[in-house]
């Protein structure tokens, strides 16, 4: 296999002699191993890797093969279910289900006023309140959330973009009111507001507030909650949408390249707050192509880091990523055959080396996932993890023609997109201008983010995406892409699936019990914190503080986000034909 990137860390030799090989052994001897039995089913024992003197390994830059030199053999992934619909109570029992049958963490799914911060007795939030996700108005229902989840022992994803920040305030109010030393918290916010305007809509503001709140977010972590993870940048949606796998990859890339320059633009350490972002990644149908996509992200997002901007330490050069299988490849015909897709996207996910994963459940093309499909979801991965033996060998596949083929093509056609990215930035510059960009970078031009400002605002993003999306349908409807049960294989004895429904119950009681929470509370508290906030918006100052005083006192999620909607106005997408 042809090795790419530095000679210092893999190829044939180092710099003082040693082999990758060597160097990788080296570092497996101080890596944490499982108590787990490294045999076949048949009882062969398996090497930790395998791999030529001169190939890459495990564990070295730029990590093609994986941020560990162990890899799962060290660490599995963390099983991260997604769930949330109705009420904070309802959504709370769900949790303790599927800790209680072996998740390792939990991801919440906000409800659709929540996701576009409005309360649930706002007139635009009739109708949906607690279908999409759980409904949350203020931190006491963040509070019954997590009653009873220790939150200083689970990690915790929440998804969601727009409002993140606030909603973040509300989770540490919870975790205060737990006795927990929010210091010491871990998980992971959504918070990427760039693929909000590339795909999923779901924003409120333009695009400077909030950066400005995004850059707010990422000083008040690394400052005083160091293992939280205050960015995850999403690529799931961006897929969901219809991008290609190359699009997925280079718009998520580049998006994270702009949070980089936002971290940079603060007068943050990058070795500090690099190791703040994460990544989602959706996993599609195409299996060694997803996998490839894996491979090529960490290559890229090393790289970079290095050499464009500078990080010096690992931590600061690895691209850790959640993945979700892909909910658009689930059908409604025949929905059995949506627990062989998951299981097929969830394997590829981990021996594309995913950090952690959430596998979709086979109803949730039809409505929120029933208990029982939930549990199969999670025994899916279970089952991978316990039964198949991947995770004996960090990444299995490595030195496949095949797979590093795809590996490279991915690589290359990343990089093509952000040239396009770069050129509509005005830079001058493209990807393969290393020195190019890194002293554009730290004379602050930040060529990216520009580049991703102007693509967001000529509608190229979106432009991109659709026409995949329609070269797909058509590709579908011709038959030359087959989908088993839907243009091929249609018969079947299926019957109809019973499906999880949210009663019209749930939404009256969130009204009711938001309505005694109001007239509960100190009003004028509520008021002088809502205006200090608003105050601290006019300066330059951070502020999660402020924001974080509102929800103390029970400022309820759409006040918080009408009075700086009232300050920065509203985000309206301009009209393209």
């Amino acid at each position: 296999m042809a090795s790419t990137g530095s000679t210092t860390e893999h190829g044939s030799t180092t710099q003082d002699g040693s082999t990758a090989a060597e160097r990788w052994q080296q570092r497996y001897a101080k890596a944490r191993v499982r108590d787990a039995d490294f045999t076949t089913l048949s009882g062969m024992e398996v090497e930790p890797a395998y791999g030529t003197e001169d190939s890459e390994w495990p564990g070295l830059f730029p990590f093609t093969r994986g941020l560990y030199p162990s890899g799962n053999r060290g660490r599995t992934w963390t099983i991260r279910q997604f769930a949330g619909f109705g009420n904070a109570h309802q959504t709370n029992e769900r949790y303790k289900m599927i800790l209680g049958r072996g998740g390792g963490g939990l991801s919440v799914a906000f409800d659709m006023p929540t996701l576009m911060g409005r309360d649930s007795d706002d007139p635009k939030a009739l109708g949906e309140v607690g279908h999409c996700g759980v409904a949350i108005d203020s931190a006491a229902d963040m509070e019954v959330l997590f009653g009873g989840i220790p939150l200083d022992g689970v990690t915790t994803s929440m998804t969601i973009s727009g409002p993140a920040v606030p909603v973040f305030c509300m989770y540490l109010v919870a975790a205060e009111r737990q006795g927990v030393d929010i210091s010491t918290l871990n998980g992971t916010l959504q918070t990427d507001i760039f693929k909000e305007y590339i795909a999923q809509k779901e924003w409120l503001f333009g695009p400077e507030p909030h950066l400005r709140l995004i850059g707010d977010l990422m000083e008040f972590c690394a400052q005083g909650i160091p293992a939280y993870k205050p960015l995850s940048v999403s690529g799931y949606h961006i897929r969901e949408a219809g991008s290609t796998a190359a699009q997925e990859l280079a718009f998520t890339l580049a998006d994270g390249f702009g949070y980089v320059e936002l971290g940079l633009s603060r007068g943050l350490d990058i070795d500090v707050f690099a190791p703040g972002l994460s990544f989602f990644f959706d996993s599609h149908l195409d299996f060694f192509e997803e996998i490839a996509k894996f491979r090529a992200a960490r290559r890229i997002w090393a790289k970079w880091m290095r050499d464009v901007y500078g990080a010096q330490t690992d931590k600061a050069q690895w691209l850790r990523f959640h993945t979700q299988t892909a909910g658009v490849s689930l059908t409604a015909q025949q929905p059995y055959n949506n627990v062989v897709r998951t299981g097929l996207e969830a394997l590829a996910a981990v021996l594309g080396g995913t950090n952690s994963l959430h596998t979709n459940a086979l109803d949730e093309t039809l409505a929120l996932p029933s208990e029982q499909a939930a549990e199969i979801a999670l025994r899916t991965q279970q089952v991978i993890m316990e039964e198949t033996g991947v995770a004996n060998v960090a990444d299995p596949l490595g030195g496949s023609w095949y797979v590093e083929a795809l590996t490279d093509r991915m690589e290359a056609e990343a990089n093509a997109i952000f040239d396009k990215v770069l050129a509509m930035g005005g830079s001058g510059l493209s990807s393969a201008d290393v020195e190019g960009l890194a002293a554009a970078t730290r004379r602050g031009e930040h060529p990216i983010t520009r580049g991703l400002l102007r693509g967001i605002e000529d509608g190229w993003f979106t432009s991109e995406i659709a026409e995949a999306a329609f070269q797909y349908q058509t590709a579908l409807e011709k038959g030359d892409k087959r989908v088993v049960g839907v243009n091929v294989h249609t018969e079947s004895v299926t019957t109809e699936l019973e499906i999880l429904r949210v009663s019209h119950e749930v939404e009256l009681e969130q009204l009711r019990t938001l309505e005694a929470r109001k007239a509960a509370r100190d009003t004028a508290a509520v008021e002088a914190a809502l205006q200090h906030m608003v105050d601290v918006a006019r300066t330059d100052a951070n502020m999660v503080p402020a924001m974080l005083e509102a929800a103390r006192v029970e400022a309820t999620l759409g006040e918080i986000c009408d009075a700086l909607r009232a300050e920065w106005g509203e985000y309206r997408e301009p009209a393209r034909f």
